[in-house]
This record gives C-alpha cells, sequence and structure tokens, in this order.
C-alpha cells in the first residue's frame, strides 16, 4: 500500500511539486487542494481553498494523508502544519512560530541583527512622520517594503527621496497592500547579482537544493513594476561553490540555529533570497517555502525521490538523504496575462497546450488557468511555467522559447524574452543579446 499524499496550493509550484511527487514509487494517492487543471491530470483534485484551513483539516481527519506538503506562504504562517500535528498528522513545512520568518520581513531582519547574518541596513516604521525622518537622513537610493506578506508584490525599489516617500505614503497611508503594509521596513539598496538559494532543513540538517536565479522585474532588461516572478534558471553562474559555502555558514545555519534558541525549531524549505554584493553574498529575505518560478526549474533537476526528501525532512532524519541532481541546466518562462502585475482579463481561452508539451525536455507547468466549458482559460495574472531542460543553458533557452512560442491566449500573452540571458552571455558568446 503506498503512501497517501496531500499537496496544498493551486499554482506552477504545487503543479511542479506534484509532477516530482507522481513519480515516487512509494506513493500510493496523492491529492491538490484546490489544484488546477494541470495538477488534475496528475492527481485529484479537492475544492478547498489554500488559505481555507478549517476545510483543510476537515479533509485531512477524514482522509488521514501520510504526508501533507504546505506550498504557499499563507496558510504556513496562518499555523496550517500546528493545527495538522494536533491531529497527529505528518505536515512538510514550519509551524506557525517558525513561517514568522516569511510573515513578517521586520521580524526577519531583527534576527539578522541578532544572528549577524549579512543584510542591508534597515529600520522599521509604521509611523509615517518616521518613516520619512529616515528617509531624509538615508537618502536615495532606498529598498521600501511591506512587512507582512504581499505575494511577493510589497518591494517598492526607490530612485529618488522623493520616490521612497511615495513608496512608504502608499503603504502606510492608502493601504495599497492592506495589513500587510500596516508597517514598512526601509532598507539601503544593495548593488550586485541576485540568487535564490533554497535549502531542506529539518531541524538541524540542511540539505541544499540547486542554485536558481528569479526574474521579478516584469519587462526585459529588469525594467517595470515587481512581480511574483516572470521567470527562472538553474543552476545560476554566480553561484560559486565560495559564495555557497558563504551562504550556509553565514545565512543559512545562523538563521536555523537563532530561530531554535527562542524555541522555533525549523523544519520544512529555508528559501534565502541573496545578493551577490562584492563583498559576498547578502540577505534580502527569507521565504518559509519553495520559490514560484524557481520551484519549476528545480524539480525538473532533481533526480533524487521527492517524496522521501520531504519525508524525511518532516520526519527529522534528513541526514540520511542525499539530493542527486541532473547535471543540465533547466529554464522556466512564465506566460501571463497582458497588464499583469496591475490589472488583467481572466477566462481567457489558451490554445497550443499540446504543441508545447511536445518540445523535448519540456513542461507546461499551470499556475493560473481554469477549466470552461471543457476548454483550459486563464485564471490569474502569472497563468503558464514552461520550463525545460538542455544540454547547456543555450538549449534550455531554445526549447523553453520555442515551446512558449507555440502557446496563445485570446487576448494575447506577455512574457520576458531574455530569461536566463545572464547565464547565456557567461556560455555563448554573442547570444546574451539575442531575443529568443
Amino acid at each position: 500500500m503506498g503512501m497517501k499524499v496531500l499537496v496544498v496550493g493551486g499554482g506552477g509550484r504545487e503543479h511542479a511539486l506534484v509532477w516530482k511527487l507522481a513519480q515516487s514509487p512509494r506513493l500510493g494517492k496523492l491529492w491538490c487542494a484546490p489544484g488546477n487543471p494541470g495538477i488534475a491530470e496528475l492527481a485529484e483534485c479537492v475544492a478547498v481553498g489554500a488559505e481555507d484551513l478549517d476545510g483543510l483539516l476537515r479533509f485531512a481527519r477524514a482522509e488521514r494523508p501520510d504526508l501533507t506538503v504546505v506550498g504557499p506562504e499563507a496558510p504556513l504562517v496562518a499555523g496550517i502544519v500546528d493545527r495538522l500535528r494536533e491531529e497527529h498528522l505528518l505536515a512538510f513545512g514550519p509551524s506557525k512560530r517558525a513561517a514568522e520568518l516569511e510573515g513578517s520581513k521586520s521580524f526577519a531582519k531583527q534576527l539578522c541583527r541578532r544572528a549577524g547574518i549579512p543584510t542591508a541596513d534597515f529600520q522599521a516604521f509604521s509611523d509615517l512622520r518616521q518613516a520619512e525622518g529616515y528617509i531624509h537622513e538615508k537618502g536615495a537610493p532606498l529598498v521600501v517594503k511591506a512587512s507582512g506578506l504581499a505575494a511577493g508584490k510589497g518591494v517598492i525599489m526607490a530612485d529618488t527621496e522623493d520616490q521612497a516617500r511615495a513608496a512608504v505614503r502608499l503603504c502606510l497611508v492608502d493601504g495599497a497592500f492592506g495589513a500587510a503594509g500596516s508597517e514598512v521596513v526601509i532598507e539601503e539598496r544593495l548593488l550586485g547579482e541576485e540568487l535564490s538559494l533554497l535549502a531542506l532543513v529539518d531541524g538541524e540538517t540542511v540539505a541544499l537544493l540547486p542554485s536558481a536565479q528569479d526574474h521579478k522585474r516584469a519587462s526585459d532588461g529588469d525594467q517595470g513594476p515587481n512581480t511574483g516572478g516572470m521567470g527562472a534558471y538553474s543552476p545560476a553562474p554566480v553561484a560559486t561553490e565560495e559564495v555557497l559555502d558563504a551562504a550556509v555558514r553565514d545565512t543559512i545555519i545562523p538563521a536555523v540555529h537563532e530561530l531554535a534558541k527562542s524555541g522555533r525549531r525549523y523544519q520544512g524549505v529555508l528559501y534565502a533570497g541573496l545578493m551577490v554584493t562584492a563583498s559576498g553574498p547578502k540577505l534580502l529575505e527569507f521565504n518559509c517555502r519553495f520559490g514560484d518560478p524557481e520551484t519549476q526549474p528545480l524539480m525538473m533537476r532533481l533526480k533524487s525521490d521527492l517524496l522521501e526528501l520531504l519525508l524525511a525532512t518532516a520526519q527529522g532524519r534528513l541526514g540520511e538523504q542525499r539530493v542527486a541532481v541532473d547535471e543540465r541546466p533547466a529554464v522556466c518562462v512564465v506566460l501571463a496575462s497582458p497588464g499583469y502585475p496591475g490589472k488583467y482579463a481572466t477566462g481567457k481561452v489558451i490554445r497550443g497546450l499540446a504543441e508545447a508539451a511536445s518540445v523535448p525536455d519540456t513542461v507546461v507547468f499551470h499556475a493560473g488557468t481554469a477549466l470552461k466549458g471543457g476548454e483550459i482559460v486563464t485564471a490569474g495574472g502569472r497563468v503558464l511555467g514552461v520550463t525545460a531542460l538542455g544540454a547547456d543553458v543555450g538549449q534550455a533557452v531554445d526549447r523553453a522559447y520555442g515551446a512558449a512560442g507555440c502557446i496563445g491566449f485570446e487576448d494575447g500573452v506577455h512574457y520576458r524574452r531574455d530569461i536566463a540571458a545572464r547565464a547565456l552571455a557567461g556560455s555563448r558568446p554573442g547570444r546574451a543579446g539575442r531575443q529568443p
């Protein structure tokens, strides 16, 4: 009798996790709540929202999954893992108190200060005048962040003091990010190259997953507003052995130790968003779950049994496991609704999915899709994550963009044309400027 597994969430990250879990020989039954049409091809979708903790508990009590894997941050920060544990059910993900690492940027920055983790100089404010005084004192450029959960959109780059003041006003006065923006973190702007580093943590053992680089800005050349992520690739050339060693030694391990000191044993995946500066990696933010869209290329490259890894993490025996990785790079291109991250329409018919899926070593992960009248339609800002493996970065890029080119939405489709351009610049001279 195989294991019964419940995955919580319905986006591209969860489709990638479900896709990989479905390959495990130990798997018996796989559910996903709420899932999406892509996930429905691999798992039984359950009509319970990821943030409906009571509904999830009722389902878990009735079906008794052997492991619940929580994808999004909101249910983790709300304490879903604690509630499952009270029912004597095993869950992959941190407790409510440990998930505060993502739930409050202010908490995370204070933890960095206590643990000596390299990060940007900062202050947290809930008072407008005090925040404006700090902006005047520090000068631009600055970064203004909503302290709470804002679905990856509560970070504003301010090139001038006026922009910084406007960003603070947007959070504290206009309430643009709701309760998430009732406190703001203002920090110095770090210069360098971004790096996403994810590690499985069972409370004591840390197992590093492959490096990745996310593309946050909406448009080519890192222009436009911040989004939840317009694409990602793995590995990231900036993640040299020296950088990885420094990040684990100076950021991930001290964070796990500091949390444990205050009775917040961390079990799950710890995501460190880093800026690799001239003086080494510095922390931008912690997340308490798998990144989206980094998970898509990571799952394509992972050779180990994901179910075994997540089970060992939840049971505190990660030391027995080894993370095996495909040497080939993977690239994910996010196909978004026109207008994202601003206003966008939904319910638009998607064409070309089967043609895209026929490209070698390519998977089209569903993020914001729905089934309507027998057709798959758009149901979110980020709609699909077209992800491909290649013998080198160039081949992975060509495959991902070749598949992306097969797909169309009724009202047009928006995607960046320069995903993995930094890696291409290093691997194939003369290719970096090309629009794939």
